[in-house]
């Protein structure tokens, strides 16, 4: 096992890193995981490939992705690899999607009962191009994965669906666990990072999941540019909306060609947002930095 800060990640056996940018800064010493292979994260990077399967764990280049699969705990990707947005934040590829893969909730439910999980994660890239966002791949997911895993609690974390109200009650309807759907940054800043997104969009889009019954949940990244009082802000507009769970976390540069880092934040400024989360009423708020939406997603389950 080796252990090295997230700003260093060179060369370890059996794991391929992206290359070390040395024209970005050095981030803070906080920033260290545990980069290692084990029996867990083996079978569960053989069955992904073995399934023809994406996770965002690769995609998004999580840094807690190694912890994750020695965990058995993995987000599936679905909707192919291929996003028709552009963020400025996100490493996964945008570009026109191949077309739809019919068979792919099948075999994502094959992979949690190969792998025994008892709690599964799903999300997709944007299909703005399909009529209902891909809302419909959503729904077989869930309802394949459910039938070959009765004992199996599911989170689906969407897109907006450009708003369609339709796609929202598409995935409502097969009542998944939690309901996520990201808000990322804050309301000021939220036109030049997300272009195709819409901040308010997005509140309402949570809203209307609150009233078709779902527990939902949000994520907000920090050191994109804001300020701790706008973080505040998406905080108390989400509690407006009734979002049970927030996930904060740090913001890192995914290569040169995204958005640079403005912050790092100390993990003491987290953890007072966390204890101010549950003050506003959040049943669970997961802070840190090294936070992402599905990170310790099982254990938040009973508290929503």
């Amino acid at each position: 096992m080796s252990f090295v800060p997230l700003g260093d990640l060179r060369a370890s056996p059996g794991i391929t890193h992206p290359p070390v940018d040395t024209s970005r800064p050095r981030l803070p010493s906080w920033f260290k995981v545990h980069a290692r292979t084990g029996p867990d994260y083996l079978e569960i990077k053989h069955t992904l490939e073995r399934l023809g399967l994406h996770t965002i764990c690769e995609e998004a280049r999580c840094p807690n992705r190694w912890e994750c699969w020695n965990a058995r705990t993995a987000t599936f990707l679905i909707l192919g690899d291929i996003c028709t947005r552009r963020c400025h934040y996100c490493s996964v590829e945008t570009g026109r999607p191949l077309a739809v893969d019919e068979a792919e909730p099948e075999r994502v439910a094959e992979a949690v009962r190969a792998l025994g999980l008892r709690h599964a994660v799903i999300t997709s890239v944007n299909r703005d191009e399909l009529p209902d966002g891909g809302a419909s791949v959503f729904g077989e997911t869930i309802r394949q994965t459910r039938q070959l895993n009765p004992g199996c609690t599911i989170e689906v974390l969407i897109p907006d669906f450009e708003g369609r109200e339709a796609a929202l009650a598409t995935v409502c309807v097969e009542k998944p666990d939690i309901l996520n759907h990201n808000i990322e940054t804050v309301r000021r800043l939220f036109s030049s990072i997300r272009p195709q997104g819409k901040y308010q969009r997005s509140i309402d889009l949570l809203a209307r999941a609150k009233q078709h019954g779902m527990k939902t949940k949000s994520g907000l990244i920090l050191g994109m540019g804001e300020m701790l009082d706008e973080a505040r802000e998406v905080m108390r507009d989400l509690r407006a909306v009734e979002c049970d769970i927030i996930t904060i976390g740090q913001y890192l540069q995914p290569t040169r060609d995204h958005l640079p880092v403005a912050r790092f934040y100390d993990p003491a400024e987290f953890a007072s947002l966390k204890e101010e989360g549950f003050a506003m009423g959040f049943s669970h708020v997961e802070s840190g930095p090294l936070v992402r939406s599905s990170y310790h997603a099982e254990q938040q389950v009973p508290r929503a």
